[in-house]
């Protein structure tokens, strides 16, 4: 660390000297000009101003021994990191299983498109920025997906009703797109000022929306686990329990829902206390049902609503991890901190 003293210029301006060393480095001369980014810490971040209107970041990867679960996933992780623009090279050639793979991946992510498709290459590029993307917002549509789909999933299994339950698992994918595109943004503000500025929240903010993104993303992920159990021909739910599934599923939706309005709504802290006392208080009256299921006469049956119960619990989980990030947030903004 080193130490700069403020001067005061022409009576009215206050400058620092840069480190000499630093400003060689990055080819800073006299007549140069720097962005500033103040911080609400009281910190003030310098960067050399560099043309980046037509920069973009890119990738070359040879796929030629991948296999397809590996392709698909360097794609996915490409787009999380912050690629612009990713160029997959088979030298013996894509067969149209490949492409077909690859066309399939990119279509769950938000913002990519196939650009060019050779015998040998193929291009994706990113078509949406940051200054048309609202995080917030994002996370919102995500929780309403989130939560419809939770309470169908539940009505689908409890109705045996299949055609509920496709929908259900087709839906999967629109959380998953709304997820992929808001980690790639926040992974892209970690490392790029520019980006933080465009989406027009600091890195904290963006940080809350991701994780409780995150927590939604696995609620939508139990939520298909749950409308599956409805197309398998050899699970039912026994109706004794029907009631009581249905009232813990609606508790867990309550407990996301309630924390998520904190963070997501400006509600207030009370909301996140709340949905925490909730979650203890399910956790509790699942832990009462899983005793009745050991009596249980049919085991088979027992071992099927568990497993439907441990959906329900995670979501619970899931919501009390939004509370916690909540109350952090409001002690984070919280006067006595500044």
């Amino acid at each position: 660390m080193e130490t700069r003293k403020v001067q005061l210029s022409g009576g009215t301006t206050y400058t620092i000297s840069l480190p000499k060393s630093w400003a060689q480095e990055h080819g800073i001369d006299a007549g140069a000009t720097l962005s500033l980014y103040p911080n609400r810490d009281g910190s003030l971040l310098i960067e050399s101003e560099i043309d980046r209107s037509t920069e973009t970041w890119s990738a070359t990867v040879d796929v030629s021994t991948d296999s397809d679960n590996a392709i698909r996933q360097r794609i996915q992780a490409l787009h999380a990191v912050g690629f612009d623009r990713v160029t997959l090279v088979d030298k013996t050639g894509h067969s149209t299983e490949r492409r077909a793979l690859i066309e399939d991946t990119v279509t769950g992510l938000s913002g990519f498109e196939l650009l060019e498709a050779g015998d040998t290459r193929i291009q994706l590029t990113n078509l949406i920025d940051a200054e048309n993307v609202d995080v917030r917002k994002s996370a919102l549509r995500l929780r309403l997906v989130m939560l419809g789909m939770h309470r169908d999933a539940v009505n689908a299994v409890l109705d045996d009703d299949e055609t509920l339950a496709q929908r259900v698992i087709d839906r999967d994918s629109e959380a998953d797109k709304l997820f992929a595109m808001i980690t790639r943004h926040f992974r892209r503000a970690l490392t790029n000022l520019r980006e933080v500025e465009k989406l027009e929240y600091d890195r904290d903010e963006l940080f809350e929306y991701y994780y409780v993104s995150r927590q939604f993303e696995r609620v939508a992920d139990h939520a298909e686990k749950i409308a599956r159990f409805t197309l398998d021909p050899e699970i039912s739910i026994p109706s004794p329990f029907d009631d009581r599934i249905e009232r813990l599923s609606s508790s867990s939706r309550h407990i996301v829902d309630t924390a998520a309005d904190v963070i997501l709504a400006d509600a207030g802290i009370e909301g996140a206390y709340t949905a925490l006392t909730e979650r203890d208080d399910l956790t509790a009256d699942l832990e009462e049902l899983d005793r009745e299921l050991y009596t249980h006469d049919d085991p088979a049956e027992a071992y099927v609503v568990g497993l439907l119960l441990d959906s329900v619990r995670r979501t619970a989980e899931y919501g009390g991890n939004v509370a916690s990030i909540a109350i952090q947030q409001v002690a984070r903004d919280c006067e006595c901190l500044k």
